[in-house]
């Protein structure tokens, strides 16, 4: 079937024919003297600079136009002149060159009577074609769905959309910096896997070919960096594609970004203090300042944290001692007659542990706003957390919270191989209870924890959450460049 046009795209076809019979459409190179960004703080009078972009703006009058050309980083105005480019290369100019095309440019630095940085071109060069023109100039691209599909052209027109990912590029630098600068160095672990372990999860699942046996993706990269710190890697830390087969909403996706990293010899109070340092670190080198806004509230993380004792606050809610109860089923009975909740709204929680979460999730961490952290959790949450010391039905772990939000989780990490199993083991009861995200008994991992372990201590937070608070966006897909989407059918 014959591919049908609109008259624009038509027509752009129809000057990309012509183009042809002056130069090479899409040339293979161009000599830039300067990114954008650098040129606009070039003093007056500088010459011989060259610059390139895509045109998003043009004013094509008689013997003199205007230009704007923009990347990722900035834009910048061009001035082209007849009797500066000559009267041939002004007309193809003219004719032939539409908004959305890309264009190199050499001249002269100077500023407009109106105070506008400009370069004035004095040769430029054709560098690429564009065949279908860019959404109306003052409606920009505002279909959140078009915006998904194709970013390439939010980033071309939407001013907020360039913050947020040049602020996730930034992100990652600093991360890199603060860790490297630390004493933490970065590695890889593997993605396919052959056991579910290192969080509570669904997984999607595959087969090795080569191999012939079933394989997990990834759900966190936690066992394979503690076997690292058992190698001798005190300080250890991944950025890692992690893919969980869940529910989709505002805050989750199933294939997301997290960091993880692990230090030798550390308790949890040191992650806290830690962790305190890196985010206001970041946020005073993102957005200049430790307060943020979000969903109109100003959130201060360079104010003194609260903190909530996640057991206590639990017993206050139900009105009993939760951890006192093996039994899902009479937890479920007791939080019903509390009148919390309904056995309808209980239904898909089977565990002991998805039914704290549960209750959790709504009856504590949705209130939280000013960053919180929250301590002392029930040990049937996270098997892969240090008990305590005092009472081995909690575990040293802390997460921080904000805007009811989970921004990180961290705890003194369980090196006691015997305990281990165990904990593993109670994991196989949980999924013989219908519990699909349980954790699943990893012979490797174990392995590595009785060749010994040290005292460590381990956090990991998502990325993607992270930007959204940070820059304040409705949804999670709008910091992540390409979410996956529905197919079109």
């Amino acid at each position: 079937m014959e591919r049908q046009f609109s008259e624009q795209e038509q027509v752009r076809r129809d000057k990309l024919e012509e183009i042809r019979n002056y130069c090479n459409p899409y040339p293979e190179r161009y000599e830039v003297t300067h990114k954008i960004k650098d040129a606009r703080l070039l003093e007056d009078g500088t010459t011989d600079v060259a610059i390139a972009g895509r045109i998003v703006f043009m004013r094509k009058m008689g013997k003199l136009s205007f230009v704007r050309i923009r990347d990722i980083e900035g834009d910048m105005q061009l001035e082209i002149k007849i009797d500066m480019v000559g009267e041939d290369k002004y007309a193809f100019f003219k004719k032939l060159i539409d908004t959305g095309d890309f264009i190199g440019a050499k001249g002269e630095i100077f500023t407009t009577q109106t105070g506008e940085k400009t370069l004035r071109v004095h040769s430029f060069e054709f560098l690429g074609k564009a065949l279908r023109p860019l959404p109306e100039k003052f409606h920009g691209l505002t279909d959140m769905e078009m915006k998904y599909r194709q970013r390439y052209v939010d980033l071309i027109m939407n001013e907020e959309t360039r913050k947020v990912f040049l602020g996730r590029s930034k992100l990652y630098a600093y991360i890199h910096k603060f860790l490297g600068e630390n004493g933490f160095l970065e590695v890889e672990t593997p993605i396919l896997q052959n056991a579910v372990c290192g969080a509570s999860a669904k997984p999607f699942y595959t087969h090795h070919n080569a191999l012939d046996m079933d394989c997990n993706l990834r759900i966190a990269p936690e066992t394979y960096l503690k076997q690292c710190v058992a190698g001798g890697f005190n300080r250890v830390y991944e950025m890692a594609k992690c893919f969980r087969n869940e529910g989709m909403d505002t805050e989750h996706l199933q294939e997301f970004t997290q960091v993880e990293w692990y230090a030798s010899y550390w308790n949890f109070e040191d992650n806290i203090k830690f962790y305190q340092s890196f985010i206001r670190g970041l946020l005073t080198e993102l957005t200049g300042s430790t307060k943020i806004e979000y969903q109109d509230n100003v959130i201060d993380f360079g104010a003194e944290w609260k903190k909530i004792n996640y057991v206590e606050e639990m017993r206050k809610v139900l009105g009993f001692d939760f951890l006192d109860i093996e039994e899902p089923s009479i937890l479920k009975d007791k939080v019903v007659e509390a009148g919390l909740f309904t056995y309808e709204d209980l239904e898909e929680v089977k565990s002991l542990s998805q039914i704290i979460d549960f209750i959790y999730k709504r009856k504590i961490r949705t209130d939280v706003l000013e960053p919180t952290i929250i301590y002392n959790y029930p040990a049937v949450l996270i098997p892969l957390a240090r008990r305590n010391d005092m009472d081995k039905r909690i575990i040293d772990v802390f997460q921080v919270v904000a805007c009811g939000t989970e921004l990180c989780k961290a705890y003194s990490e369980l090196v006691n191989p015997i305990t281990q199993r165990e904990a593993f083991e109670e994991q196989l009861k949980a999924k013989a209870q219908g519990d699909d995200e349980t954790m699943e008994l990893d012979e490797s991992f174990l392995s590595a924890m009785e060749q010994g372990m040290p005292p460590i201590s381990g956090l990991g937070f998502g990325i993607d959450r992270l930007m959204m608070i940070i820059f304040n966006q409705p949804s999670i897909r709008d910091v992540v460049l390409f979410p996956q989407m529905k197919d079109k059918k």
